[in-house]
């Protein structure tokens, strides 16, 4: 066995050095052009902040690990330690070449999780800027989009680490992609169902026919779309209850939170009222709150009144409308029925009741 040599020393410390310097390097490039990106919220610029300290760690992890594994395969390379025997000097050397192999596939799939994640959370960040910071409408299209490839890109990335890992291993992959593809084309002829499902939902992806966050109705089912999936959709109800549409079966779609909606509302009146005083009354209810300085931000035109929509069981039925960006039409219709309550009530207009 070979004298133990001072110059080895030099070596481990000069790999120590250069991946100290490799990780104050990235970690400040990585640092810049995060504060050089332009975030939606202070809550994005958060979130963009945290997924890159968790990619410089990684990075870090990855300098100091290749110094390390380099220096013990220099230490053993000079101790001559490298006959390659069924022994704990061949289990050091598999650990030395294959095992260094899995560590570099683990933590790179790791860091392009990441590194992917942060550029299409900026990509978010720039569609929805380039539309309009306050833009809602965008802001949950681009959610959904950012969702749906940050997943594509961790099944994607997930399964080619996979298939790394086994070959270095020493398992065969030949025969598990084979069997993959037969399967596969098992599954296709076999879950017709689970295709339609998901050519359904990329169709409703591309043809942007609703966003996470839309307010929606779905097969008669009104609630708010929590997930989009190439398979299903989800809506929360107004009871709170999670309903899962696969999007094969979706029959009827109606967003109600595109572009803008409509704040409906309708009012039974006796005959015996004086009908343009009432109506009166209502466009009253409506001018005020068009000058409300936190609500008339939130109606895009003068309240509209449909006139006498109805004649029936000793009632008239009034039916009104206001014209909202999308997801305020429910507190708008609830604001005007205060206000015509209150107005009705100290001008003694009785609304009907049975």
């Amino acid at each position: 066995m070979p004298a133990f040599r001072w110059d080895l020393i030099g070596v481990v410390l000069l790999a120590f050095a250069v991946a100290a310097i490799g990780a104050l390097v990235v970690r400040r490039l990585i640092h810049r052009r995060v504060r050089e990106l332009d975030t939606v919220s202070p809550e994005n610029r958060e979130a963009l902040h945290t997924r890159a300290k968790q990619l410089v760690q990684a990075l870090t992890l990855l300098f100091y690990g290749a110094a390390a594994l380099a220096s013990v395969s220099l230490a053993v390379d000079r101790l001559g330690f490298n006959e390659p025997a069924w022994n704990p000097r061949y289990l050091l050397h598999w650990s030395l070449t294959h095992g260094v192999n899995l560590i570099i596939v683990l933590v790179g799939a790791y860091i392009v999780i990441r590194a992917a994640s942060i550029g299409i959370e900026q990509l978010q960040f720039n569609l929805a800027r380039r539309h309009g910071g306050a833009d809602y409408e965008w802001q949950r299209r681009a959610a959904t989009v950012g969702g749906i490839l940050t997943r594509l890109v961790t099944v994607a990335v997930v399964f080619v680490a996979a298939l790394m890992v086994l070959r270095e291993l020493a398992i065969d992959i030949l025969p598990i992609l084979t069997g993959a593809g037969i399967v596969g084309l098992a599954v296709g002829f076999g879950a017709q169902n689970l295709v339609r499902d998901i050519i359904s939902g990329f169709f409703l992806i591309l043809e942007d026919q609703v966003r996470v966050g839309d307010s929606a109705r779905i097969n008669g089912v009104v609630g708010s779309v929590e997930q989009i999936n190439l398979r299903t959709i989800v809506l929360r109800d107004g009871e709170g209850g999670v309903q899962v549409f696969p999007n094969g079966t979706i029959n009827t779609l109606a967003n109600l939170s595109k572009q803008y909606a409509y704040a409906v509302v309708e009012v039974r009146v006796a005959y015996g009222e004086n009908m343009d005083r009432v109506i009166g009354t209502i466009k009253e209810a409506g001018e005020s709150i068009e000058h409300d300085k936190s609500l008339g931000v939130l109606v895009q035109a003068p309240l509209e009144i449909m006139g006498i929509t109805s004649l029936a069981d000793g009632a008239a039925t009034i039916t009104m409308k206001f014209r909202t960006y999308p997801l305020n039409q429910g507190k708008i219709a609830n604001e005007l029925r205060r206000r015509l309550l209150n107005l009705f009530v100290g001008r003694h207009i009785r609304p009907f009741s049975a």
